[in-house]
């Protein structure tokens, strides 16, 4: 089989690559990325060379890059979009761009070359927040962020092309995952990086928010059990036993960087933040999959790729501390509301 993995330069995209490509010799790849600001071409050079897999630097959005990447493959395994949800509260306009002109016009492409199958991956956040419980696959989508809303939208553009074009889709929406090369604007990479420089750590609110975390392989084999296995037209939970608060995410991580509590600052929450996701995957779980990488197995093992690979990640986080929308920055100029003064 041939595949078209879109946003395979990006932290999950670039790891189920290396999966796959480990996991099917007989396979090959075409990665499509068009490496924008976290698309990181390490990922991309790693493979470089690889007999089974070549990259295309290119945008979703172009009809005929698409046409061009997607020409011999059988499938499409679409990770591409834009993801951070504070970027989508700053300038929704990038997010709607990609995340549903882009997913449409892989659908159609994917309609034109007559592809056997196409899996798109969505996220947790199309449901909204749930207070109690788990929502399941049925559950109505109520996003509340732009990011939220643009991936919702492109949920609803993968169903329409399969009832209006018969087109063989399968969806998958994971929990939030964390793992080594996440790129350092999002919060496990982020507060890991800040710590290992003696730099705050900026937590939302009263930090209370409720979030699952699946490491990025666990993720990954989530992604390809739904791929050999999954019932066209289904969509799929990618979920987690492992649920936290963010502030029990921080002091977790301060506590295995043997770094002080105090590097804890609370800012301002952000708009429409959602208190807490939840989502049944049993659906997942009968075809034979489970997690296999528990939280602080898979913490530790994230804070030490972190700790060996200073120069992956020291000039990424160098170029957001110039981004001015970023809540590192506030973090950073918080006032002396230290994490003593909340969680003594």
């Amino acid at each position: 089989m041939k595949l078209l993995v879109t946003g395979g330069a990006g932290f999950i995209g670039s790891h189920f690559v290396r999966i796959w490509l480990d996991g099917h010799p007989d396979d090959e790849i075409v990665t499509l990325d068009r490496l924008a600001y976290a698309g990181v071409c390490d990922t991309v050079d790693e493979l470089r060379g690889h007999p089974r897999h070549r990259f295309v630097q290119g945008d979703i959005c172009d009809a005929g890059t698409v046409a061009a990447a997607m020409a011999g493959c059988d499938a499409v395994v679409h990770f591409a979009a834009e993801t951070h949800v504070d970027r989508s509260i700053t300038n929704p306009a990038p997010f709607v761009r990609t995340n549903v002109e882009g997913t449409q016009v892989l659908l159609r492409g994917a309609v034109d070359a007559k592809l056997r199958r196409f899996l798109h991956v969505s996220t947790d956040e199309v449901y909204g927040p749930i207070l109690e419980g788990e929502h399941t696959e049925q559950a109505p989508l109520k996003p509340r962020s732009p990011y939220a809303a643009s991936k919702a939208a492109g949920d609803l553009m993968v169903r329409a092309f399969q009832e209006t074009y018969q087109l063989p889709v399968v969806t998958v929406r994971p929990t939030n995952a964390y793992g080594p090369r996440q790129f350092p604007e999002k919060f496990i990479p982020l507060s890991i990086t800040n710590a290992m420089q003696d730099r705050p750590l900026g937590i939302y609110g009263d930090g209370l928010q409720r979030r699952r975390w699946l490491h990025v392989e666990d993720l990954c084999r989530g992604v390809a059990c739904v791929f050999e296995r999954g019932a066209l037209g289904e969509v799929y939970n990618i979920g987690s036993p492992a649920e936290r608060t963010n502030l029990d995410v921080a002091r977790a991580l301060l506590t295995m960087l043997k770094k002080p509590a105090e590097l804890i600052r609370f800012v301002a929450d952000r708009p429409g933040h959602d208190r807490r996701y939840g989502m049944d995957d049993r659906r997942l779980a009968a075809l034979g999959w489970r997690p296999e990488i528990g939280f602080e197995e898979g913490l530790e093992r994230t804070i030490a790729w972190y700790r060996d690979h200073p120069g992956w990640w020291q000039p990424l986080a160098e170029r957001l501390r110039e981004d001015s929308y970023h809540w590192l920055n506030r973090a950073a100029g918080a006032g002396p509301r230290q994490a003593a003064e909340r969680v003594s």
